[in-house]
């Protein structure tokens, strides 16, 4: 059946292409982990996660046991780390879909271990990554409590540090002095382990702007100072967008920056059509409680789309969108369901015209930072906000 025009057109071949960049870029210091929690930031998990292992990756990255699982219905090969770990009661659907664990309080080594000992698995035999709170004060273990969980990993436990993690949540600011302190509480977190004679495999660390600022050659030789391989985490540049830095990175950031700026393009289009054309006088309201009011004979264009399908709400009365190549004002508030158009200026639009909200017409463009810049908010939320009801459609 034909469903309501409100559509997200997605590129797997494009998501293929920015993995293949990304891998080439950081290679051979470091491996990637593509991440596509959060319904792969919008985009579609079924479609861009086989998409990621296509294109090679060894490692995907989700946020819960529930995402692990069904990545594991349709991707059976990769390792996937399940970032913000096991809740309780989950430990043995973790085991059973051989999902790796990020830990980093007491109670989620006991829901893992739980869950080993019930299933007979053997000494060592289920990874986790153990999170180091480096300064952000979100998850992770603090280096003072560090040791009780250490000591987990000596005992007869079917449990095995697989690798260290944390989380570089600076690495988009030019001075490199909160990263330079992360670090430094990561290495002495690296000194803590090697005392206790444990030896994880992999060193975890960092997201895009990391691998976009140079900050992979870094964190590999930390990794291999201490016996370990570097895995970096990219999410956003996977779909298309380089993140924002300092303007201090322009023009003098790395090489691997300049190239993405060039080289990574979109994997999400997002689109609706015009549904509804009428005229109206000076005079009329558009929209509730009438925050458009017309100063002159208008012509209007119905969309169907609305904050109901994540058009953000704020943007009515102060953004554009494009119609037939040309950006058409969004007036009135945008409703549940629907929004509005100004197209008196645009020629011949008509029922059944393609709108684009997110993506290119013509010689026009308009990015999710382009939403997130008019709404007060993250390219990230504007990807996710896209909801369920809009259809994913791989092109």
């Amino acid at each position: 059946m034909p469903t309501r025009p409100c559509w997200v057109e997605i590129r797997p071949r494009t998501f293929e292409e920015n993995y293949r960049f990304l891998a080439a870029a950081v290679a051979p210091q470091a491996q990637l982990l593509a991440i596509v929690k959060a319904d792969a930031y919008g985009h579609g998990l079924a479609i861009c996660a086989p998409a990621a292992v296509r294109a090679g990756a060894p490692w995907l990255g989700v946020t819960s046991v529930e995402e692990g699982i069904a990545v594991r219905s349709f991707c059976p090969d990769p390792q996937i780390l399940v970032i913000s770990g096991a809740f309780r009661g989950q430990g043995p659907a973790a085991l059973q879909h051989r999902l790796t664990p990020v830990a980093w309080e007491p109670w989620h080594l006991d829901e893992l271990e739980a869950a080993g000992r019930a299933a007979g698995a053997a000494r060592g035999s289920i990874p986790v990554h153990l999170e180091i709170d480096t300064g952000m004060s979100r998850q992770g273990v603090s280096l003072a409590d560090l040791a009780p969980l250490l000591a987990r990993f000596k005992i007869e436990s079917p449990l095995k540090l697989d690798g260290l993690m944390t989380h570089l949540f600076a690495a988009d600011e030019a001075d490199g002095a909160v990263t330079a302190e992360q670090m430094a509480r990561l290495q002495r977190a690296l000194e803590r382990v090697k005392s206790d004679g444990l030896h994880p495999s992999w060193l975890n660390v960092g997201n895009s702007a990391a691998s976009l600022s140079g900050q992979a050659t870094a964190i590999a030789e930390l990794a291999a100072r201490y016996g370990m391989k570097a895995l970096l985490r990219p999410g956003l540049a996977l779909y298309g967008l380089v993140p924002e830095f300092d303007s201090d990175f322009e023009g003098s950031g790395p090489s691997i920056l300049a190239a993405a700026r060039t080289l990574l393009q979109p994997v999400l289009s997002w689109k609706t059509q015009v549904v509804g054309i009428r005229t109206v006088p000076a005079g009329s309201v558009v929209g509730y409680n009438g925050t458009f009011v017309a100063t002159e004979p208008m012509q209007l264009a119905l969309l169907a789309a609305g904050y109901g399908d994540g058009l953000d709400r704020r943007l009515g009365n102060r953004f554009s969108l494009l119609v037939h190549g040309q950006p058409a004002p969004l007036v009135g508030r945008i409703s549940m369901d629907q929004a509005v158009l100004d197209v008196t200026e645009i020629e011949e639009v008509k029922t059944g015209d393609e709108v684009v909200m997110i993506g290119s017409q013509g010689e026009k463009t308009i990015t999710a930072f382009d939403h997130a810049h008019a709404a007060g908010t993250i390219a990230w939320e504007i990807f996710t906000r896209i909801t369920g009801r809009v259809p994913r459609v791989a092109i």
